[in-house]
């Protein structure tokens, strides 16, 4: 889990709310075990906010269990330490797009501690999300994973107009700066 403590060293979290998340997060690292093992009732999943940077507009999920759109991302799979490989390789399966690289910088871009529904034979339990910025060449080219997860370019504006979730805004408020818009 190294790699995921050398990212978290190098975050500044903004506000008292991400500090506490990323202390559980730091307190579920320390446990030494897997991280990521879905059997916890929290554990580490990494998601992307990804950007079209000439364009300035992101791309958006459908999550069915959510009911909601937002960011693509998801679970390590075994094996899995590093959550910007964990992240790379979900948004290329939920996409389709294989250009995907950290924007502007393959540091941490926000962290937080989510509440999941019960669903999928699993019961409800959170996610300790570590989310980064990833950018595209070629938005044209997004292919959804399946007809339930529909995916959509939208402006920023769009973006919050269509999200009700709080960090999902807040993580399109941190991406607004850096596109200079």
């Amino acid at each position: 889990m190294a790699d995921l403590t050398a990212l978290l060293d190098r975050y500044q979290p903004a506000g008292d709310a991400e500090t506490a998340d990323i202390q559980r997060v730091r307190a579920l690292l320390e446990t030494g075990g897997d991280p990521y093992r879905r059997d916890l009732s929290l554990h580490v999943t990494a998601s992307a906010l990804i950007v079209h940077p000439p364009t300035g507009r992101v791309l958006l999920r459908w999550h069915q269990r959510q009911q909601a759109w937002l960011q693509v991302g998801g679970h390590g799979d075994p094996g899995e330490t590093d959550p910007l490989a964990v992240v790379a390789r979900e948004a290329e399966e939920e996409t389709g797009l294989i250009d995907l690289v950290p924007w502007p910088d393959a540091e941490i871009k926000q962290v937080v501690i989510v509440n999941v529904p019960p669903g999928k034979g699993e019961p409800a339990h959170q996610h300790a999300d570590v989310r980064f910025f990833m950018a595209t060449n070629v938005p044209d080219a997004i292919r959804a994973e399946n007809a339930q997860a529909q995916l959509r370019w939208l402006t920023l504006p769009e973006a919050r107009d269509t999200t009700s979730e709080p960090n999902l805004r807040e993580a399109l408020a941190r991406i607004e700066p850096l596109l200079g818009l």
